[in-house]
């Protein structure tokens, strides 16, 4: 019966390079993706910092924004502009609600339907919210200048719009 033996590594113990001086991702960073990621997490940890002091979540600041822009949205449009599923933005909004920051409201055409709204709380904490936010994303940024953040906000509007 033959035994049964780990699998040979293909290089021996010995011969496994120690991690060099520079990043552990380096081969990685001629992809698009990956660095779009590895910003996308910098900025995102740097506005989740800000906002719990709010206790607030970046999806829950952005649905406030995007209630304030369409008054009366219906919780369907708001999960597809979240990109998120129905009952995601179920959660996310009794969450709101039970804050005070976001009501809903019957429609008269379709009394199954619900408009939501931001509350005078909501709209007062917004504002707030914003400037935060513009200043975390400055903060996030500051290795650019002005130029090139205005030049990496269009190029990134060109690949999701």
């Amino acid at each position: 019966m033959p035994s049964k033996s780990s699998p040979t590594p293909a290089v021996a113990p010995q011969a496994i390079a120690q991690p060099a001086d520079g990043p552990l991702d380096s081969s990685l960073d001629d992809l698009i993706g990956y660095a779009l990621r590895r910003a996308q997490l910098k900025v995102f940890q740097h506005l989740v910092s800000r906002l719990v002091v709010f206790d607030l979540r970046p999806a829950q600041f952005t649905a406030l924004a995007i209630i304030e822009q369409n008054p009366g949205l219906m919780q369907a449009d708001l999960a597809r502009a979240l990109a998120i599923e129905p009952p995601q933005a179920v959660v996310l909004l009794n969450k709101l609600e039970s804050r005070g920051l976001a009501v809903r409201v019957r429609c008269k055409p379709d009394k199954r339907s619900y408009g939501i709204f931001l509350s005078k709380a909501g709209e007062t904490l917004l504002r707030e919210l914003r400037e935060v936010a513009a200043q975390s994303d400055l903060d996030a940024t500051a290795a650019l200048s002005a130029e090139e953040r205005q030049q990496l906000i269009e190029l990134l509007h060109k690949i999701y719009r």
